[in-house]
């Protein structure tokens, strides 16, 4: 992959810590020296944010790899970890969560009033018969309950698998059979964009269609929206009648360090979900470590995460994370755009928030709308800004850090996977002197490396595949009921060595830049090209707020590039001008090769509700294939408006 073609633009820009904020970070520049002296005494110094039943006896038993134990025989609960030592160390009226409805309504949950509803919830599932190894399924909206029952899961060693509440009832039936849950925690529905959108529903559906391989024995249905659902008096419970009345005491039990925490599943490329299996006491480390050091989590700091809990983000950087640091943060259900769109920005003045982690996307969907909202705010709280889930181009960084961090906040574009459980690359806010665009370095105590084709570390200025050459704290065990596909998905590449699919580069300083998933690379007469590097030079132009691109099959070429991009609504309808304008840009950012074959002017990409862009979905329609399965786009419509934009004649400029 070294001759993949490089952005000039990418080096722009360089910033470096705020002196005040450098002086009392949390982590230091010490942190890197002491984890290369010694990575696993460094690890063990870190277990030491958490409380342990009984003390392990060995920090990393990895004799039998790719399968580790971390803190080998210590005893832990999660949930203990996250609630009830904070009470019992005098923060119970700490506030641990700020929600924010949709609808406007709010509610301040202190730590003793988590620790009570956790307690009842666990008493809840308990008499239903949940025990531990039991696994329970939640499919729930973005409310203080979903919290509650992933921590009422962990508190009884009953492994969750939460599924994203835009999910359809195949996505969730599939998973809920893949891992054999008992129970179902749902809600009658959430809000979202102003309306009830219902949830139960899909769960019954999901249900009948597992037939006689139902696993399931009771569904527990939150009261959200009041709107009326199917209710099954034998099988269904209702919350409030059961959780609400349920006892306040509850003792929770400690496991094994590698007792299963949860199973979060993820896209596979043969199409059948990864079921991706965390353990506790090494998740529970990293995900404590990486929010202290990473976010500078300080006492009095307001934390908000804007991921969906049916994502990693929101298991390891909205619940497990900052929990386990006794932290206060937001928890908002709805989207960005509702009632208006400077909600988001709305709340981070009224909640005072000082830490703030989303999406590039979202940021560009933010870009898009103008900086002019924001401008309306009052966000002079904010000390650090958070980056997750993709590679944040340097225009879309450069607008995050002017328009909400003011010129003057660090951010922490943080690189980690569904399959790593924690950061693993991100700058260190009061350390490192960042480059848009760049997740920089391994955070201290992880060994990652840009390696050519036969597995050598390549040179600075050179691109390659990213992995980790040791085991980590937090890294998935297994693929749930299958170690070989584990084995062979990620470990198989090269001896020793985790690759879970990305490119990445070396720039002449070492920094490191993610590239992009390597099946996103295309091969354009013999050139590789990233289909982020492409993207990030259509978003460079002032005309464009977002942009995809994918390789689409070419008899001369082997493959081309065809773009879709979103324009500024300031940049008015685009046409031939502006795609010829925009091909030019590219071939001026990048070189000829990497021009566009066509341009495609769209209203929206098809996106998950999560953010995540499907390409696959674009590429079908490049190559004009009928599109595959779109049920997990938040507006399956976009898909037909591309297809018809795509069948109708090429614009002017392209070739």
């Amino acid at each position: 992959m070294s001759d993949r073609i490089s952005n000039p633009a990418n080096d722009a820009h360089t910033f470096d810590p705020p002196a005040d904020l450098a002086a009392g970070a949390n982590l230091k520049a010490d942190a890197y020296e002491r984890a290369a002296k010694d990575r696993l005494a460094f690890w063990a110094e870190q277990a030491e944010r958490i409380s342990w039943a009984e003390p392990f006896t060995e920090v990393l038993d990895w004799t039998n790899p790719p399968f580790a134990r971390w803190f080998v025989d210590g005893k832990i609960n999660a949930s203990y970890n996250c609630v009830d030592r904070h009470v019992e160390a005098g923060h119970g009226d700490r506030v641990a969560l700020h929600f924010v409805g949709e609808p406007g309504d709010t509610r301040d949950i202190t730590y003793a009033q988590l620790k009570d509803e956790v307690s009842q919830a666990a008493n809840t599932l308990a008499q239903l018969g949940v025990q531990a190894g039991d696994r329970v399924a939640i499919y729930m909206p973005m409310i203080p309950e979903a919290v509650v029952a992933m921590l009422a899961c962990a508190r009884l060693g009953a492994p969750h698998t939460v599924v994203f509440g835009g999910f359809s009832s195949e996505a969730l039936a599939s998973r809920v059979l893949d891992c054999n849950a008992k129970i179902v925690i749902t809600a009658d529905g959430g809000y979202r964009r102003g309306a009830a959108s219902p949830l139960k529903p899909a769960v019954d559906d999901a249900i009948a269609k597992l037939g006689k391989d139902n696993p399931i024995d009771h569904v527990v249905v939150v009261r959200r929206t009041g709107q009326d659902v199917p209710f099954n008096d034998i099988r269904d419970v209702w919350w409030h009648e059961t959780v609400g009345k349920a006892s306040i005491e509850h003792t929770p039990e400690a496991f094994d360090s590698e007792h299963p925490l949860y199973v979060m599943y993820t896209s596979g490329t043969t199409g059948t979900p990864k079921g991706i299996l965390h353990t506790t006491g090494g998740y529970l480390v990293q995900t404590a470590y990486t929010f202290w050091g990473v976010f500078d989590h300080k006492p009095g700091d307001i934390y908000w995460c804007t991921a969906d809990i049916g994502w990693v983000t929101g298991h390891s950087y909205l619940v497990y994370g900052p929990l386990a640091n006794g932290a206060t943060q937001v928890l908002y259900e709805g989207t960005p755009d509702t009632p208006h769109k400077g909600r988001w920005w709305e709340i981070i003045q009224d909640k005072g928030v000082t830490l703030f982690y989303t999406a590039p996307t979202a940021i560009r969907t933010c870009m898009k709308w103008g900086e002019q909202i924001p401008a309306e705010y009052d966000l002079s709280t904010l000390r650090i800004l958070g980056s997750v889930g993709e590679s944040i181009n340097p225009e879309a960084y450069i607008w995050y850090r002017e328009n909400i961090g003011g010129g003057r906040t660090p951010i922490v574009d943080t690189w980690w996977q569904t399959e790593t459980g924690g950061h693993m690359i991100s700058p260190l806010p009061g350390v490192t002197a960042s480059k848009p665009g760049s997740a920089m370095m391994p955070v201290p105590g992880v060994t990652a490396d840009v390696v050519d084709d036969t597995g050598t570390s390549v040179s600075n200025g050179e691109s390659g595949y990213l992995v980790i050459r040791d085991p980590w704290p937090s890294m998935l065990r297994t693929i749930w009921g299958d170690d070989e596909r584990y084995k062979d998905t990620y470990w198989s590449r090269w001896e020793g060595m985790y690759f879970a699919g990305d490119g990445a580069k070396r720039d002449e300083d070492g920094a490191i830049w993610l590239l992009g998933r390597v099946d996103d690379v295309m091969n354009v007469s013999g050139h590789r090209l990233s289909t982020t590097e492409i993207e990030s030079a259509l978003v460079s132009h002032p005309k464009v707020a977002e942009a995809a691109v994918v390789g689409a099959d070419d008899d001369t070429t082997g493959q081309a590039v065809v773009a879709f991009v979103i324009l500024r609504e300031s940049a008015g309808d685009g046409g031939q001008k502006v795609v010829a304008e925009l091909r030019d840009h590219v071939g001026k950012e990048i070189g000829p090769i990497a021009k566009p074959r066509r341009i495609m002017v769209v209203p929206e990409l098809p996106k998950t509700r999560s953010g995540k862009i499907m390409r696959r979905l674009l590429r079908d329609v490049a190559e004009n294939r009928e599109v595959g399965d779109a049920t997990t786009l938040a507006d399956s419509s976009v898909m037909d408006l591309i297809a018809a934009g795509m069948a109708a004649p090429a614009t002017a400029g392209e070739n």
